[in-house]
């Protein structure tokens, strides 16, 4: 009897999750929930959002260090976000600027850490373009990753 009883309340969380299943994919709340992949969000970015540029240069750097590329980082961040204090952002903006840096660069450096083919011919002329771009002071969006 006991047995029974345990089985039927199986059954009853198993149809109770096969529901709440069906009733989130019918709002597309799976989809907001789903983890999203910062490598495609920096990349993907719309050129006239605010933080693109903090997004793109920083999604750079962590690419260009993963690939092994001889550069300094922190010299990098330094020297962007002295250019966004130069262009006038109110210090508001400018944590919003340093925060989306800092998100940028750590959570794509989690996201490729261990994938070894990450940095095929391809992509590291794509990141190369990028990285001297930015390395002359040009913090202009644009950056693309060669598929």
């Amino acid at each position: 009897m006991r047995g029974t009883s345990q089985k039927r309340a199986g059954h009853a969380a198993l149809a109770a999750a096969a529901l709440l299943a069906g009733t989130l994919c019918a709002c597309s709340t799976v989809d907001s929930l789903a983890p999203k992949d910062p490598e495609k969000e920096a990349r993907d970015i719309a050129l006239n959002d605010p933080l693109a540029r903090p997004t793109q240069v920083a999604w750079t750097s962590a690419r260009a260090s993963h690939c092994g590329f001889v550069f300094n980082p922190a010299q990098l961040r330094a020297s962007y976000m002295a250019a966004e204090m130069q262009a006038g952002n109110t210090p508001e903006q400018m944590q919003k600027i340093e925060h989306a840096y800092d998100y940028t660069l750590q959570s794509v450096t989690a996201t490729i850490k261990d994938d070894f083919r990450y940095c095929n011919d391809a992509r590291t002329a794509a990141i190369k373009k990028d990285l001297n771009r930015y390395l002359a002071g040009d913090y202009t969006p644009g950056a693309r990753m060669a598929r």
